[in-house]
């Protein structure tokens, strides 16, 4: 049965791990996101108490 000879397939799952693990992840890496978070300021607002009567 040669399917269950391992040579080939081994070969080429070790390359193909080799090239997901070394060439593809500074590839996804290095897309930028146009929506960066901006760092919300310190500075709280200042709110006002509403006056409605609630009764």
């Amino acid at each position: 049965m040669p399917q269950l000879n391992p040579a080939p397939w081994l070969a080429i799952l070790i390359f193909s791990w080799l090239v997901f693990l070394t060439i593809l992840p500074p590839k996804t890496i290095g897309h930028s996101f146009p929506n960066e978070p901006t760092p919300l300021s310190s500075k709280t607002p200042k709110t006002n108490p509403w006056n409605w009567l609630w009764y």
